[in-house]
């Protein structure tokens, strides 16, 4: 299929939410996106796997990233693409063709923007963190995204969201001593002893730090437990598993630190994490990018890719059209109202004076 750039932004929309492209079948989608930008004289293009990448390079002194994800969640008999009034209905329509859509037509329209520009689109962005092309590309080729800021078109409602939380997971074991349970005095039942590890977390008060003008709400929750051996046994071990999400002013590290203080006692098994990301919002591009774009940006409660350009020191923001509610949902849709104001917001900030 063949994707044509001049044409209007909605209809773009449209004709790309209309190529199905769950994640591992981006290909299709990734090789029309390709063959669309390498047709921009203006633009140097490169591909890795079904990621790729195209850059201006006109000596502007500030570089700028704008990145989508190609790549869908299953599709849930919502394709092809059907308009009702001003929403555009469809798989991926809010979560994130919209946004693939905006950024392709800026890497049309602007030959000559203020400011360098770094165009991404990457694969597998909705399934587990190894596959995700953006990391790839990170690994292989971190020079591809070398830049002073990020904008990563997820769906916001047209708002900008500073950074992102980290997250991590752990599991708090709780001994016991197994016993039969006619006779359960000789043992110590774990299940029980767990109270103790639920009142901690019952009675926890979660920070709400203000990191670069932005308020962040942490959150430590129990989101599993497991325990018991057979319906005649006292357990001798229960573990309960905990999401702590936490705020940007903290590393990786002083987050697991943090939860072995909250959970001094027990032994504590890290499972996975993902660090947070600063919003930058500091940065004189950033700071142009805000006035550009208006409205009041909010913390990103949530942790997304922006956290991957905070590992090689790119401050990043997430902003695009979409209601990041009706991601994933068989009736997700997006206003196509907001696609065109989106375009018009990300023109007006890489035309405008470079700072």
């Amino acid at each position: 299929m063949k994707l044509e750039l001049s044409q209007d932004v909605r209809t773009l929309t449209a004709a790309i939410v209309d190529v199905e492209s769950v994640s591992g079948n981006e290909k299709a989608l990734a090789d029309a996106v390709e063959a669309a930008l390498r047709t921009l004289p203006h633009l140097s293009v490169a591909r890795s796997g079904e990621t790729i990448v195209a850059r201006t390079e006109l000596g502007r002194p500030d570089r700028v990233l704008i990145a989508g994800h190609l790549d869908t969640v299953p599709v849930a008999g919502n394709l092809p693409s059907r308009v009702v009034g001003d929403l555009l209905y469809g798989c991926g329509a809010s979560d994130m063709k919209a946004g693939v859509a905006v950024a392709l037509k800026l890497a049309h329209a602007l030959k000559y923007p203020s400011k360098d520009v770094t165009y991404v689109f990457y694969d597998c962005e909705e399934v587990e963190a190894e596959r995700n092309g953006l990391n790839r590309i990170a690994k292989e080729h971190p020079d591809w995204l070398a830049a002073d800021f990020a904008v990563l078109m997820e769906p916001t409602d047209g708002v900008i969201e500073g950074g992102c939380q980290g997250t991590l997971r752990a599991e708090i074991t709780v001994p016991g001593k197994r016993a039969h349970s006619a006779r359960s005095w000789f043992g110590v039942n774990a299940i029980h002893g767990a109270a103790e590890v639920l009142n901690r977390l019952t009675s926890y008060e979660p920070r709400r730090p203000v990191v670069d003008g932005l308020q962040y709400h942490e959150g430590l929750n129990a989101v599993g437990i497991r325990g018991g051996v057979a319906g005649n046994v006292i357990p001798d071990e229960c573990v309960v598993t905990v999401n702590y999400r936490f705020a940007p002013d903290l590393s990786l590290e002083q987050a697991r630190e943090h939860v072995l203080e909250v959970f001094d006692g027990y032994r504590v098994a890290f499972t996975d994490g993902a660090p947070a990301a600063r919003p930058g919002l500091t940065h004189p591009v950033a700071a142009a990018f805000a006035a550009a774009v208006g409205g009041a940006p909010r913390a990103k409660l949530g942790w997304t890719d922006v956290a991957r350009f905070a590992e090689l020191g790119v401050p990043a923001v997430n902003y695009g059209p979409g209601d990041p509610n009706l991601a994933h949902q068989r009736e997700e849709h997006v206003s196509l109202q907001q696609v065109v104001a989106a375009e018009r917001a990300m023109v007006a900030w890489l035309t405008g004076p470079a700072k």
